[in-house]
C-alpha cells in the first residue's frame, strides 16, 4: 500500500511548557482559540501567528475543552473548578458554576437545541447549559463510568465517550440515556466525532493506534484537536506551542 503523503507541519510558540496548552477550537471570528490548563487562562491565535490570551477569574479552575456555540462565543469547562466558562472574541469572559459539587466537567459541545451540553467525568452526569447559563443535569445509569469526550450526532442525539466503563453514550435532548458497550476490553475510548459517514467515530487510547504524524520535540503532549475551513489540522500541545498540519 502506497504511503499517504506527509503534512506540513508548522509550529506557533503560545506560552511557557508550563501553560499547558489544551483544548482548541476555531472561533467566530476566524482565529484559533484554545485552553491553558495549568495557568487558567484562554489563548487566541491567529492564522498569522499573532497570540493573545485572558485570565480566568479561578486561575486554578483547569479550563479544558473548548468550542464554538451558536452565539458566536467560546465556551469551555474548567475541569478543576467545575464551571463552564464562556468568553467573546473580545475578550469579556463570563462563569457559571454548576450545581453539583466536584462535578468535573470535560468535553462540551453544540447540542442541536443550541444549547451547550457537556460531560460531567466526576459525578457520571450530562450536563446542559443555555446561553442564557440556566443548568440541566441528566444522571447516567452507570457509576464509576467518567463521562469525557461529547459531540452531536447526525440523530439529533448527543453522543460521548464512558472512558471507565468502557462504552460509548448517546443522551436525546429530552435526557433519554442509551449505553452502548464496546467489544475490546479495557478499550478506554476518549474522544469522538460525528464522521461524514453518518455515523460516530471515536478513539480508544487503550487499543492501539493506525496513522503517525511526527510533532517537533520529543514530548509534544498534543491534546485537544481541531479542523480550520481551509481543511488545516490545528493542535494544542502541552509544552507550550500550537502546531498546525497541511494536508498534501
Amino acid at each position: 500500500m502506497p504511503r499517504r503523503p506527509t503534512p506540513l507541519i508548522a509550529e506557533f510558540p503560545v506560552s511557557d511548557g508550563a501553560a499547558g496548552p489544551y483544548g482548541i477550537t476555531c472561533g467566530s471570528d476566524g482565529a484559533l482559540w484554545f485552553t491553558l490548563v495549568h495557568h487558567g487562562r484562554i489563548g487566541r491565535l491567529t492564522p498569522d501567528g499573532d497570540v493573545t490570551s485572558y485570565q480566568l477569574e479561578l486561575a486554578s479552575g483547569g479550563p479544558s475543552v473548548i468550542t464554538t456555540g451558536p452565539d458566536g462565543a467560546l465556551w469551555f469547562t474548567e475541569f478543576r473548578g467545575h464551571r463552564i466558562g464562556r468568553i467573546t472574541t473580545t475578550g469579556t469572559i463570563t462563569s457559571f458554576p454548576l450545581p453539583t459539587p466536584d462535578a468535573g466537567p470535560f468535553g462540551i459541545t453544540v447540542g442541536p437545541d443550541d444549547a451547550l451540553w457537556f460531560t460531567e467525568a466526576g459525578a457520571d452526569r450530562i450536563g446542559r447549559i443555555t446561553l442564557d447559563g440556566d443548568v440541566t443535569e441528566f444522571p447516567l445509569p452507570l457509576s464509576g463510568a467518567f463521562p469525557s469526550a461529547i459531540a452531536n450526532g447526525p440523530d439529533g442525539r448527543l453522543w460521548f465517550t464512558m472512558n471507565q466503563a468502557n462504552a460509548i453514550g448517546a443522551i436525546g435532548v429530552d435526557g433519554a440515556v442509551t449505553v452502548n458497550p464496546l467489544p475490546t476490553p479495557a478499550a478506554a475510548p476518549v474522544g469522538i466525532t460525528a464522521g461524514a459517514d453518518g455515523a460516530m467515530w471515536f478513539v480508544e487510547i487503550g487499543a492501539g493506534r493506525i496513522d503517525e504524524h511526527d510533532l517537533p520535540g520529543p514530548s509534544s503532549e498534543p491534546h485537544g484537536i481541531t479542523v480550520a475551513p481551509d481543511g488545516t489540522v490545528w493542535t494544542a500541545l502541552e509544552t507550550g506551542a500550537v502546531v498546525r498540519l497541511t494536508p498534501r
